[in-house]
């Protein structure tokens, strides 16, 4: 996750720079630029702060039952470890059965919290998304009212850049001239 934000900053910061790069030079000195530092934001934001408490209470109570499931696996293959010798093969192949089953069940624990769109990354998406909504929202309201040109974010490619220096326009009708 990480590192797509870092893309969407490296992304955000290139495009301020391609946006201020078409603004003549006389227009250019007197471009407001800012900047927010996310980690100061995670840190003093209170909102963020409790979402990170329920976010690592959830986190332990996985791992809590990640870890219990795999000592009940633990010990099911220590027994039979230890009885293999004096089994019958119907009791050995009971046992083998039991193991698989519960191995089959922390996997499919494993996979469903932790797994592409599991319970964590929908637990994680919907304690952060509206803190991120709210600081992008914060963010232009400081851009607006201050008259900022252009904000950005060190980290998480959250940001603002005033509608003025849209180029889509140009960039659409350079592409039809293009074709």
């Amino acid at each position: 996750m990480r590192r797509s934000l870092l893309k969407i900053s490296l992304l955000m910061l290139v495009a301020a720079g391609f946006v201020l790069s078409m603004v003549p030079s006389a227009e250019a000195q007197g471009t407001k630029i800012g900047f927010v530092r996310d980690e100061q934001i995670k840190l003093e934001y209170k909102a963020w702060q409790k979402a990170q408490e329920d976010w690592e209470l959830e986190a332990k109570a996985w791992e809590e039952e990640a870890i219990t499931k795999q000592e009940e696996l633990d010990d099911l293959l220590e027994e039979y470890e230890r009885q293999k010798l004096i089994l019958s093969e119907e009791k050995k192949r009971e046992k083998e059965a039991s193991i698989n089953a519960k191995r089959e069940a922390l996997d499919a624990f494993t996979r469903q919290v932790y797994g592409p769109a599991g319970t964590a990354e929908r637990k994680q998406a919907t304690l952060i998304q509206p803190l991120l909504e709210q600081i992008s929202k914060a963010i232009e309201d400081v851009a607006v009212e201050n008259d900022y040109d252009v904000i950005f974010t060190l980290q998480s490619g959250l940001g603002y850049i005033k509608p003025t220096y849209d180029v889509t326009e140009l960039v659409l009708k350079k592409l039809e001239e293009i074709e």
